[in-house]
């Protein structure tokens, strides 16, 4: 079967951020997400998950251990388990991006309290 935005599962996260699941299996997620500007998700990390993003549109901001890592429409970058870590939309468009988790990492996330 042939996955688009227009035919997958969406739901909503955070404030107004938008995911759609393009592939769910034991071993693998791909999801499209957009952010509206402004937006940010909560600092967390993943026991076991590898993620990767890929920025379809825009300019996202990612926090990695700390280290602020601006990343570009047509860039990616990798975050390895156990790195604390979020993605930012510090910009005044809205930004759309690729996340690839393997392991799938919906429960497999641990927020940290600020």
């Amino acid at each position: 079967m042939i996955h688009s935005k227009d035919n997958s599962e969406h739901y909503i996260w955070g404030n107004q951020c938008d995911s759609w699941i393009l592939k769910n299996t034991p071993k693998l997620s791909v999801k499209q997400e957009k952010m509206p500007a402004g937006t940010s998700e909560k600092l967390h990390y993943h026991k076991i998950a590898e993620q990767f993003f890929y920025i379809l549109k825009g300019e996202a901001v990612l926090y990695i251990n700390e280290e602020k890592l601006p990343v570009k429409e047509g860039e990616s970058i990798s975050i390895a388990p156990g790195s604390k870590h979020f993605i930012s939309n510090e910009s005044a468009e809205e930004i759309e991006f690729l996340v690839i988790s393997n392991p799938p990492a919906d429960h497999d996330r641990i927020e940290i309290k600020e």
